[in-house]
Order: C-alpha cells, then sequence, then structure tokens
C-alpha cells in the first residue's frame, strides 16, 4: 500500500506533529494484520479518554468506517474512503459543518484517522479502465489496522480501572453500614468502650469522602473505615465471648447448629430421642430466663437468609407478613405436613413457629426429617420448654465462627477501644439484644 505524507495547498490544514505520528504508524503496519473494524472501534469507545477523542467525534469515526464496505480491514489493502460532507453528516446523525470539520480534526489529532487530500482538497477516487480504483483521496482508516493492538491494550485497562472503582465504592458503602450498625448495638447492648470517641473517629473519616476523586484517594479512605470497623467488630466479639452461656442453650440449639443427616430420631411420627426432647426441670427454668420480648424481624433474617430465596421477585422481607408467607412457602418444601404445621402453629404462636421453620429451613441439608424435627419442638413448646431464641442465638453464633474463619488480619484503627470486651464473667446470663447479633452476622471481609 503507499503511503506518503501530504499537506493541503495554501496551508488550510497545517501538518501537526501528532499527524506525522499517525502516518508513520500507519506505515509500519503489519501486512499480514487483520482486524475486525467493528471490534477494535469498541475499544476505541471505551479507551476514547484515554485517547483524546469525544463522542461526536467517534459518532463520524463510526460513520467513516461505515463507508468501507468490508467488516475485516487487512494491513495489505487499500483503506481510504471518501465520503462528502453531506454524506458524513447524513450518517452521523445531522451536524453543522463546522461541528464537522471540527470533530474530523480531533480524529486526526488522536491518531484515528489520516487525510489523503487531493491536489485541490476534494476527495475522490480515481479508477482505472478495468474499474479498479487507481487512487483515492479522503481518509485513510489504516491507523484502525496499525493501532488495534494499542486500542485493545487501552481499552482493558480503562476497563479494569472502572472495575476497581465500583469495586472500592462499594467497599465504602458496605463498610459504612456495617459501621453504624455495630456502634448503635455496642451503645444499646452497654459494651464497655468511648463509644463516643469511635463515632467521632467515624466521622472524621467519612467527611472526607469527596463527591468525585480517583480511585486512589477512595482506597486510602477504605482502608481507614476498614481498620476501624475491625477495631469495633472486635470489641463486640470479645464483649460476646464473655457471657455465660448456659448449657441448656446450646443443648436447645444443637439440632440446628450439628444435626446430621443420618439422625434417627427424627421422624415425621415425632419418635424422637427422648432425651432430647423431654428435657428437665432445670430445661424449663433456663428457658423462663431467656428474653421475653419478641426476636426482631432483622435479626431472624440475619440468622436465616435462605428464607429470602423464597420471595417471588427476588425482592426483599419487609414485615412479619411477607415472612409468615415465606415460611408458607418453606415449609412444603421440606416435606413438613399440614397437621405438623398446623400443631405447631398452636403451641408456638404464628409468628414463633414461622421462625422455627426458618431456622429449620436454614440448616435442611443436616436434618433428616424436618417435620419430625418441627413435631419434637412442638411437644417442648406444649410444656413450656421451648424457645426460638436459642435457635438463632445457635445460627448466628455458627455465621460468627464462619467470620473469624474468613476473616482477615488487616491492621487495627487508631481509636481507642482499650476497654472494650473486659466484661467480669457472671453467673446470670446477660441478654444480647437483636442489635448486637445482627452486627455480628456480616462476613469477614479481605479487599
Amino acid at each position: 500500500m503507499e503511503t506518503h505524507i501530504s499537506t493541503t495547498p495554501f496551508g488550510r490544514r497545517p501538518m501537526t506533529l501528532g499527524m506525522i505520528s499517525s502516518q508513520v504508524t500507519a506505515r509500519a503496519v503489519s501486512k499480514d494484520a487483520t482486524v475486525h473494524k467493528w471490534h477494535v472501534f469498541q475499544d476505541i469507545k471505551d479507551a476514547r479518554i484515554a485517547l483524546g477523542a469525544s463522542d461526536r467525534a467517534l459518532a463520524i469515526l463510526d460513520a467513516l468506517l461505515s463507508f468501507h464496505p468490508d467488516t475485516a480491514l487487512y494491513g495489505d489493502s487499500e483503506l481510504i474512503v471518501w465520503p462528502s460532507n453531506d454524506q458524513l453528516i447524513r450518517r452521523a446523525n445531522g451536524m453543522p459543518p463546522t461541528t464537522l470539520r471540527r470533530h474530523l480534526a480531533v480524529l486526526v489529532e488522536c491518531g484515528l484517522i489520516i487525510r489523503r487530500d487531493s491536489p485541490n482538497g476534494k476527495r475522490f477516487a480515481r479508477k482505472g479502465q478495468g474499474g479498479e480504483i487507481e487512487q483515492a483521496y479522503g481518509f485513510d482508516i489504516s491507523p484502525i489496522v496499525a493501532r488495534a493492538e494499542e486500542f485493545k491494550d487501552l481499552a482493558e485497562a480503562v476497563r479494569s480501572e472502572k472495575k476497581a472503582f465500583r469495586l472500592v465504592k462499594e467497599r465504602l458503602t458496605i463498610c459504612r453500614r456495617d459501621i453504624v450498625k455495630m456502634i448503635d448495638a455496642g451503645i444499646e447492648e452497654g459494651v464497655p468502650a468511648n463509644w463516643g470517641r469511635v463515632q467521632q473517629a467515624y466521622q472524621a473519616i467519612v467527611s472526607q469522602i469527596p463527591r468525585t476523586a480517583t480511585r486512589q484517594t477512595f482506597e486510602a479512605i477504605a482502608e481507614e473505615l476498614e481498620s476501624l470497623w475491625i477495631e469495633v467488630r472486635e470489641a463486640l466479639e470479645s464483649f460476646v465471648k464473655t457471657q455465660k452461656v448456659d448449657a441448656n442453650e446450646s443443648q436447645n440449639g444443637r439440632h440446628i447448629q450439628n444435626s446430621k443427616p443420618d439422625s434417627k430420631f427424627e421422624s415425621e411420627s415425632g419418635s424422637g430421642n427422648k432425651d432430647e426432647a423431654g428435657g428437665n426441670v432445670a430445661d424449663t427454668d433456663n428457658v423462663r430466663s431467656l428474653p421475653k420480648r419478641d426476636l426482631p424481624l432483622g435479626i431472624v433474617l440475619d440468622a436465616c437468609p435462605n428464607m429470602l430465596w423464597l420471595v417471588k421477585g427476588g425482592g426483599g422481607i419487609r414485615n412479619w407478613r411477607e415472612f409468615l408467607a415465606a415460611a408458607d412457602v418453606a415449609r412444603p418444601s421440606m416435606g413438613v405436613s399440614p397437621s405438623a404445621w398446623e400443631e405447631a402453629r398452636t403451641a408456638m404462636g404464628e409468628q414463633q413457629a414461622a421462625i422455627t421453620i426458618a431456622a429449620i429451613y436454614q440448616r435442611q441439608d443436616q436434618i433428616n426429617s424436618a417435620g419430625g424435627y418441627l413435631r419434637s419442638l412442638t411437644d417442648r413448646a406444649k410444656v413450656g420448654k421451648f424457645s426460638v431464641w436459642p435457635m438463632v442465638m445457635a445460627l448466628l453464633r455458627a455465621k460468627l465462627d464462619a467470620s473469624k474463619t474468613a476473616g482477615n488480619g488487616a491492621e487495627a484503627a487508631a481509636v481507642d477501644l482499650e476497654t472494650a470486651g473486659k466484661v467480669v464473667r457472671t453467673e446470670s446470663r446477660l441478654e444480647i439484644s437483636d442489635a448486637l447479633r445482627r452486627s455480628l452476622d456480616r462476613p469477614g471481609r479481605g479487599s
């Protein structure tokens, strides 16, 4: 392919170093190179900011490429198109001639096209006797072939940066949400720590977040927030560890935590392990010592997130009515008979029975017979030896253990929580509120 540096007579289109560089690149294109013009154009669109091209300029490039009849562009072929300004304007969805000329100049300056001007500045093609084009004057699109790999690398870099930017913004959002919830839980629970200073530290970090900034700026702020997140979480975990959890609570929640698929006591008839189902006077006393208030919906969903799978359209569960509807869907899917379900609702109450179903559904893969297990718990409820609190707490403890296993080892924030977790053990059971338990179910994070 013949190439040459051309200038327009009378200095109407002055030559620039950018144009010369583009023409040198075009001359260096391999004769064996082949590209899909629309694939390369997509890379150029993604990398347009790095290339310095505007949206309007790319609309014109799109139109120019459409004037070449082939989708595949070859390094050894003539890659010149010669549309008139009127034709370009029509294919570029219309724009004033002055705007067209300005954006054509942008394409040339960016090295995306090369002008091949005729002596009189017109665009045309000269054909030979056989109808073949001998000489064409117009716009050379050979840089599309010559710089295809460069455009691809630029586009990949831009896409990677966009993904990294999106991820750091997500980290910031999640971290801010979790810290606020954990601080609220710590204050509500009376966890010994200087929560006023913690809130001040949080506000100081959040106040640094600008409306627009580079990814690196957001990364630095996210690291500060995550350090504070780790410190607050450790304080709450330390507080929870100091609680003297009575043995019966573990026993009541044991089936949810550790039930095996081959358990023999769980049958639909309810002929289960008598020691487990029957309990004793100590069982009754311990159940009576549990919190009298109802479990909040939020903590139940935190402990039993699988219930969200049952919501039509993938939406959330916003109230107890929707939770009860989800339990009605879960019950038959586990093989719990209508009679077992009705008996549980009568003995426990509709809301407590639904929570029980949710807890069983959360660990159904570890329970041999959901119906038999529900009947066993129903029998306990009839004699006042059952509460949903231990079941839900057992699920939350399992999530807490999992999160500690998966947690990262980030450095502690410079927040004064030195007294957190140093709670003197007492013989009386300390209740854990919904806010604290909700805060402790978040999985450990690593970024």
